[in-house]
């Protein structure tokens, strides 16, 4: 395969040794997010090594094969404000944070990876100048509509340098669910220690090893995740570029999430306790240790045992099964445990942009709710776990009329 499309990763990104060990692998699987037309299920389909790694020397979490950014993300259709809940939570985000660091009304918020502006957009309404910065095409001319100027590259030390020049030195750069996906993380700090005013921070969220770990959630592993994050590693990797890891809050979203706040060296922020207070959760779960992440990885193999036994068994009772949510998790399971067709009879799924659409590997349609209704599955396998509660909420009506959910991790349940 071109090598510009798909290489091997050879080095640490938090410590850059190469002393790498394989602690996970869910096989060859395409692109979580690369869903397909009807005219496309014709055409070849690439399949990429998905592998974790463990690095000996530091700890850090890793995938070992990187596909292209262009590939991955060039043409995302994933639109953040589809998501009431994503809605709240990044209200609330701007709420806390504003009030807290912005002296002024007209201060710079830049936001790396701005997707269409849902974060943006709430500091704005406050007052801020806001800025983002999203390579995905699509979803820039989004934002755009909507007021929140928005360039559409991806970050680098050269963008930052066109940035100041033009707006200035930024009070806060966000990036929020963005490190995760992202190489050359070098590169990126190089470029926010130009962004930053000498007291400005970078505040990211990032899913939680710890919760990873705990609630089994193995889908999150695809190929736009790169890297898994504990405090440690971030305390790791910033302290390389003289920044310092100041506050950690915990935050619900995506099934459990850190906020981290970040300053330069010589920034006026002091170290609040809760830095030390996740290092010690770290340290109970022995998040340092490869054997944690072997152990993890006989968990999600029982899992996968768990669903499929319990899904053949609903099948052979003659019962009619659908999914509800189209995430790109979803397709790290359905590929993984082998869930196609002979299971699933179609995907339900909120975005517009997704539905009419079949998904990457196992090619099951993506369709409104409307079709939940009209063909009235016996049960409901909720893909996308992490709104499970407001899935079930909104469809109450499934539930009544003798529907059934199930939830597939971090053990498969029937609600």
């Amino acid at each position: 395969m071109n090598k510009k499309v798909f290489r091997r990763s050879r080095h640490c990104r938090v410590c850059r040794e190469s002393d790498l060990e394989k602690v996970l692998t869910l096989g060859s699987t395409p692109l979580a997010n690369a869903f397909l037309t009807k005219l496309q299920l014709d055409e070849p389909e690439y399949f990429y090594p998905l592998d974790v790694y463990f690095c000996n020397n530091c700890g850090f979490i890793q995938l070992g094969h990187i596909v292209s950014p262009e590939i991955l993300f060039r043409n995302y259709v994933y639109v953040s404000s589809t998501s009431k809940v994503f809605m709240d939570h990044f209200r609330e985000m701007a709420d806390n944070v504003f009030p807290r660091f912005l002296a002024e009304k007209k201060s710079l918020v830049i936001d790396i990876g701005s997707n269409d502006g849902i974060l943006l957009k709430p500091f704005k309404n406050l007052g801020a100048k806001v800025l983002g910065i999203e390579p995905a095409v699509h979803v820039v001319k989004i934002a755009q509509k909507e007021g929140i100027e928005t360039i559409s590259e991806f970050f680098s030390v050269e963008l930052a340098k066109r940035i100041v020049k033009r707006k200035g030195q930024a009070d806060i750069v966000t990036a929020t669910n963005v490190f995760a996906h992202i190489d050359n993380l070098d590169e990126v700090i190089e470029g926010l220690k130009i962004l930053l005013n000498k007291d400005g921070i970078f505040i990211m969220e990032v899913p939680h090893l710890i919760d990873f770990i705990k609630k089994r959630y193995f889908d999150l592993i695809y190929h736009e995740h790169l890297s898994y994050w504990s405090v440690n590693s971030l305390i790791i990797l910033f302290k390389r570029f003289n920044m310092i890891v100041f506050d950690v809050q915990k935050v619900p979203v995506h099934g459990g999430t850190i906020r981290v706040y970040i300053k330069k060296a010589e920034g006026k922020h002091k170290v609040e306790k809760s830095v030390q207070e996740f290092l010690h959760q770290e340290n109970v779960m022995k998040l340092k240790k490869k054997k944690t992440y072997l152990d993890y990885a006989n968990l999600v193999l029982n899992n996968k045992v768990n669903l499929l036994t319990l899904l053949a068994g609903l099948k052979t009772k003659g019962k009619t099964i659908a999914a509800y949510g189209a995430p790109a998790k979803g397709n790290t399971l359905l590929n993984y445990f082998s869930i196609g067709q002979d299971f699933l009879d179609f995907v339900v799924d909120d975005s517009p942009f997704k539905q009419g659409l079949y998904t990457p590997g196992k090619h099951i349609p993506v369709v409104s709710s409307k079709v939940l209704y009209e063909k009235k599955p016996d049960y409901l396998l909720i893909l996308a776990w992490n709104f499970a509660e407001s899935i079930m909420k909104m469809h109450e009506r499934f539930k009544t009329e003798g529907g059934k959910f199930i939830i597939p991790v971090p053990k498969p349940r029937i609600e």
